[in-house]
């Protein structure tokens, strides 16, 4: 009997060691998890229970328990390296089985999917075709085709224009306004305003003190890529007839004629940009323009429109968002990564590679954004490393390799004893 007790202590032993021996190989090993070995005595029952003066049978192997410990992050130069700060996992398609990782080193494989190194693809929340994220999961995939250029709307002028400027006569009146001729105007400014095929066109807006109090008149030519000067005139006017804008007494714009459902824009009639792509059509914004008694200035002058662009690169949020960055200096949301947890992530099967599956033991996958509930966040280039302690294995070997030998010192004394009795004569 001393023999097999003995035997299965040896075999729990050893089985320890092999645990050990698989967490110190992967100590190196991206995202993986070490294991530990719990065991549980053996006794002999019948119906009526395990006997008071019962002796046991030895020792096996009850669990080998993974621990989902955070491991150490280290930084990379790849924005597709990922790192799980807290808890959950990455998902992953497996020709349509989901996999889970903690291992976050992607890639771009040749059809733009990001996938590991046993092109799994990376599942993620999908974007619409305005940058939204909606509700629906998938694979993630990076477009690498142009991004569709988009014709200019909207500007917006934050200026000051001199209240102490030398006065004209009010339009029609001469002298006329002269684009070509800087003496028949005030101050100019220019930006450039973009048409339905991305071609870059410039809006040049001149600005004419008139002898009425207060008032400056605004005239807009936009010259095209060919040079060709065109006039662009408000909705409502005439050709050559500019937008009037009227200050308050303490500087501030009170009124744009003609102006926009009452607001402090002047909406343009359609223009022809003459380059084959459709009308433009733009309102200016002056509710941040001024007239105060120092010299012309302008502080803000946007536009929202932007040229065709390539991708140039991504970047990726600690909430998983995954946004591209393109050559005319636009963004736009690709999609958002997402992560699972479990209810019991040691019920997970392993499947080898550093990735589970799910069970019936773990419980379903809990799916959502990274930083939600109880899942953690993304870092972006970096890679959570094995929460493998060297120090604590070696010591725990040492532990093991004494069980053995200790057990097989039983077996030595067994064998002594067993050796008397049958020498006896």
């Amino acid at each position: 009997m001393p023999f097999r007790i003995a035997l299965s202590g040896i075999n729990a032993a050893s089985a320890e060691l092999k645990v050990i021996g698989n967490n110190v190989a992967n100590a190196s090993t991206t995202g993986f998890k070490k294991s530990r070995a719990e065991f549980a005595d053996v006794y002999a029952t019948s119906n009526l229970g395990i006997s008071q003066n019962a002796i046991g049978s030895g020792a096996r192997v009850a669990a080998v328990a993974q621990q989902f410990t955070q491991g150490n992050i280290g930084f990379t130069n790849n924005n597709l390296d990922l790192a799980i700060n807290g808890q959950g996992f990455f998902v992953l398609n497996d020709n349509g089985v989901p996999a889970y990782t903690r291992s976050g080193a992607f890639q771009v494989d040749r059809d733009g999917y990001i996938v590991n190194s046993q092109n799994q693809r990376l599942t993620a929340y999908q974007a619409d075709v305005n940058g939204n994220i909606t509700g629906s999961r998938g694979d993630l995939q990076l477009s690498t085709s142009d991004i569709s250029p988009r014709a200019s709307t909207a500007v917006t002028v934050a200026a000051n224009l001199n209240a102490n400027a030398t006065p004209f006569a009010p339009y029609p009146a001469l002298p006329a306004f002269d684009r070509t001729d800087p003496t028949s105007y005030t101050n100019s400014t220019a930006v450039t305003l973009y048409d339905s095929l991305g071609n870059a066109n410039l809006g040049t807006m001149y600005y004419r003190k008139t002898s009425n109090a207060n008032e400056y008149e605004s005239h807009l030519w936009m010259t095209n890529g060919a040079g060709t000067p065109i006039e662009v005139v408000p909705n409502g006017n005439v050709a050559g007839q500019p937008a009037n804008l009227t200050f308050s007494s303490t500087g501030g714009i009170t009124s744009v004629t003609p102006s926009l459902a009452g607001a402090m824009t002047v909406d343009y009639a359609p223009v022809n940009p003459q380059t084959g792509a459709a009308n433009m059509s733009f309102d200016v914004n002056y509710s941040k323009t001024t007239q105060y008694g120092s010299p012309f200035g302008v502080n803000a002058l946007t536009q929202d429109g932007f040229a065709t662009g390539r991708l140039s690169g991504i970047d990726i949020s600690d909430t998983g968002v995954v946004q591209s960055r393109y050559t005319n200096g636009q963004s736009r949301a690709l999609g958002q990564v997402a992560l699972a947890n479990f209810s019991n992530p040691q019920g997970l099967r392993q499947l080898g590679d550093t990735a589970w599956a799910e069970t019936f033991d773990s419980g379903a996958a809990l799916v959502g954004q990274p930083g939600g509930g109880s899942l953690g966040l993304v870092q972006s280039g970096a890679l959570e490393g094995s929460n493998v302690d060297l120090t604590e294995q070696l010591v725990t070997m040492i532990t093991a390799q004494r069980n053995f030998q200790a057990n097989a010192q039983v077996i030595t004394t067994a064998d002594a004893i067993t050796q008397t009795i049958i020498n006896i004569r």
